[in-house]
């Protein structure tokens, strides 16, 4: 018997239902609902509009009931470190503020003035980045958090605003930099040191939690049952990792969308002095794995470039880039993608074609002059990260499985499988919402492990295999790289 699953799939850019089914040794899915998920601004604030993600949420529910299929459970999944505050008396505390925010270099300051980096790190292992939650929740006016009674990530807040029932999902509660790998708990010494209120932070479950069923008022609006509401993994990578089809050993990951995600998993948290200053992070997989990973600013540098060309009257879609950046020079301008003028929005090209000036290089005159810098420079800075992951772990990497909407970009995986001289296995392209119908399954006891969820989805999904090219000169360009990003 068919068993049917929902993923809602909340990204930086838009939001998605997925409808998932289980077929015996097979698993598909479909599209129910996309819809754009765009900021609010308030000044130089930049802010997210929950109940307009919400109300598309209720949207496709309503879509799900016209297809009258029998459904087991929901779950979704989103972006990592925001979150929603509420007050005592169980409303939303608004603003809810964007990981972009400037707010959070305030934030990075008055911790650095409460707490050693060093001391951050071994707490919990993960990466310096001023969005990460710490830093936001520093950057909050004392009175607000004062008047705050509880904190609820992004994920998380839309499995309670479906069922009643709000915690803290294990994958999702690692991306704060408040939780501690050791101890499996939120880190006391950071919030006491920091004077975050401890009833702020809810308990913190396991993926593959089932939180209860649907609310009735939800269900008849929608007209579903009061289907299963599962935290699966609530943290975006925690889910698409969960679905990269690979088995045997030596072998990484690359989460490929606006971030990518480069890394490997871990029986345990890598927290040492390397680690630290190779600034990676440890966050936690499905089943209490460890994601041992690097986050790279990804294809939030065209994703810009194109919103940038477009506010001046220049549409371009993204194959159309591709096959711009395909008939540009190679090599002729490089960018360290991980140069802090990168993170912010707005006038991308200006921001590249500073840094080529700076670094004494031609400054791309083309939109595909500008992708093709972008695509080099992230290849090449996959090797690089690479090269590290392989410092920390004592072993050579095999292969390398891109997962993500990154995965079905030709061009760039070929890049990449030059860069790094190893295969690389692209795809599934919709591995956030596969993971997080994969663990609904295995919570509700319709699969039996991870390792099986795997090979179906090896089994049932296409994977394209690249192999390496061009070795010298791919070699020459990241000894031009280096020199460049100092």
């Amino acid at each position: 018997m068919n068993k049917n699953y929902l993923a809602c799939d909340l990204g930086a850019e838009s939001g998605r239902l997925m409808l998932g089914t289980l077929k015996d040794d097979s698993f598909d899915f479909k599209q129910v609902h996309r819809f754009p998920n765009v900021p609010l601004r308030s000044g130089n604030s930049l802010h997210w509009d929950i109940d307009k993600l919400f109300n598309e949420l209720i949207c496709g529910l309503k879509k799900v009931s016209a297809l009258n299929v029998d459904i087991s459970s929901i779950s979704t999944d989103s972006w990592g470190v925001d979150y929603i505050l509420y007050d005592k008396d169980g409303k939303q505390m608004k603003p809810v503020f964007h990981y972009r925010d400037s707010r959070t270099a305030k934030g990075v300051e008055i911790v650095k003035s409460k707490v050693s980096w060093e001391t951050i790190f071994n707490e919990t292992g993960i990466q310096f980045m001023p969005l990460n939650t710490i830093y936001q929740l520093a950057a909050e006016p004392k009175e607000r958090l004062l008047n705050a009674n509880k904190l609820i990530l992004i994920g998380d807040a839309f499995n309670e605003f479906l069922c009643g029932v709000g915690a803290a999902e294990v994958s999702l509660a690692s991306t704060t930099q408040l939780y501690n790998p050791i101890t499996k708990t939120w880190s006391r010494k950071l919030l006491n040191d920091l004077e975050f209120p401890e009833q702020l932070f809810p308990e913190i479950i396991p993926s593959g939690t089932r939180l209860g069923s649907l609310k009735k008022r939800l269900a008849d609006d929608a007209g579903i049952n009061q289907i299963e509401v599962v935290a699966s993994c609530s943290h975006d990578t925690g889910a698409a990792v969960a679905a990269v089809p690979a088995s045997g050993t030596n072998w990484a990951y690359l989460s490929a969308g606006t971030w990518c995600l480069m890394g490997v998993e871990s029986k345990v948290p890598v927290i040492n002095k390397k680690c630290m200053e190779f600034n990676f992070t440890n966050e936690i997989g499905y089943g209490g794995s460890i994601r041992l990973l690097k986050n790279i600013i990804g294809l939030w540098l065209v994703q810009e470039c194109r919103r940038e060309w477009a506010r001046q009257g220049k549409e371009y879609d993204y194959l159309t880039l591709i096959e711009m950046a395909k008939a540009s020079p190679e090599f002729v301008s490089l960018i360290n993608p991980s140069d802090p003028r990168f993170i912010a929005p707005d006038n991308m090209p200006e921001k590249i074609a500073s840094y080529c000036k700076e670094t004494n290089q031609p400054v791309p005159q083309t939109p595909g002059a500008f992708v093709r810098c972008c695509y080099e420079s992230l290849a090449l800075l996959y090797k690089k990260t690479i090269l590290m992951i392989e410092e920390l772990i004592g072993s050579k990497i095999e292969r390398l499985h891109t997962v993500g909407g990154g995965s079905q970009n030709p061009l760039l995986n070929q890049l990449t499988a030059n860069s790094l001289q190893i295969p690389i296995y692209a795809g599934p392209a919709e591995a956030t919402a596969t993971g997080n119908m994969i663990v609904q399954a295995i919570a509700l006891g319709h699969l039996p492990s991870i390792e099986v969820a795997r090979d179906i989805i090896r089994k049932s999904m296409k994977v394209n295999i690249i192999e390496p090219e061009e070795k010298q000169k791919w070699e020459d360009a990241y000894q031009k790289f280096l020199k460049i990003i100092g």
